[in-house]
C-alpha cells in the first residue's frame, strides 16, 4: 500500500517512513508531488485539522493519505498554544519559543504535554483510521540543545532531565508523541494491508 504524507515537512516524513515500511506500507513524501493542496487548518481539535488535510490530499492524489496535527499544551497557559502551536505568532520556531517562555515567566507549574493525532483517509471512502497519543513532560526555563524542531529545545519529557533537542533523534523517535502515534497507526493499518 502506498500512502501519501499530507505535508511538505521533510522532518515529519523522515520521522515516519520507517515505521510504515516495517508494516509493509510505503510512505510517499507530499513535498515531492506537484499541485498538492493547500489546506487551512480551521478545526478546533487536532483530529479535525488532521482529517481536513488527509481528506484534501487523498481527494487530490487518489491515494490513501496520512495527515498529522500536533501541538504543545502547557498547563500554566490553560492548554495553550494547543492546536495553534505552529502559528500562535508569526515568525520562526525561536520566536514561538521566546513567546511561550515570556508567557510562562515566573510560573511554578511547568507541566506540559505534546499531542500528536494521525489520520489516514482512503479514496474509496472507507472509515478513516485515527490515532492520538501524548508525551508528558515539563517546560524548561531556557532553550537547550540543537536537535529536533519546533518546541523541542524547551520540552523535557517525563523521566528525563534534558530537552528533546538535547536528547537527540534516537531517543525522540522512541518516546515522543509522534513516535507513539506513528507506531499506533502503523499497527492499526496492518489488518488492512493483510486484507
Amino acid at each position: 500500500m502506498k500512502i501519501v504524507l499530507a505535508s511538505c515537512n521533510r522532518n515529519k516524513f523522515l520521522e515516519m517512513k520507517d515505521a510504515f515500511a516495517e508494516v509493509g506500507a510505503e510512505l510517499l513524501f507530499g513535498g515531492d508531488l506537484e499541485n498538492f493542496p493547500e489546506v487551512e487548518e480551521t478545526g478546533s481539535t487536532y483530529e479535525e485539522n488532521a482529517m481536513l488535510k488527509a481528506a484534501a490530499w487523498s481527494s487530490a492524489t487518489g491515494l490513501p493519505s496520512l495527515a498529522d496535527d500536533s501541538g504543545l499544551e502547557v498547563d500554566a497557559l490553560g492548554g495553550a498554544p494547543g492546536v495553534h502551536s505552529a502559528r500562535i505568532i508569526q515568525g520562526t520556531d525561536k520566536d514561538r519559543i521566546s513567546w511561550l517562555l515570556k508567557k510562562m515567566d515566573g510560573a511554578e507549574n511547568r507541566k506540559a504535554r505534546f499531542v500528536s493525532c494521525l489520520v489516514v483517509v482512503f479514496p474509496d471512502l472507507r472509515k478513516p483510521v485515527v490515532c492520538q497519543k501524548y508525551c508528558e513532560g515539563n517546560i524548561a526555563v531556557s532553550p537547550a540543545g540543537k536537535a529536533g524542531f519546533g518546541y523541542d529545545p524547551i520540552f523535557i519529557p517525563l523521566g528525563y532531565s534534558k530537552t528533546f533537542a538535547e536528547l537527540g533523534d534516537a531517543i525522540k523517535r522512541k518516546i515522543s508523541h509522534r513516535a507513539l502515534s506513528i507506531k499506533g497507526i502503523a499497527e492499526m493499518l496492518v489488518p488492512m494491508l493483510e486484507y
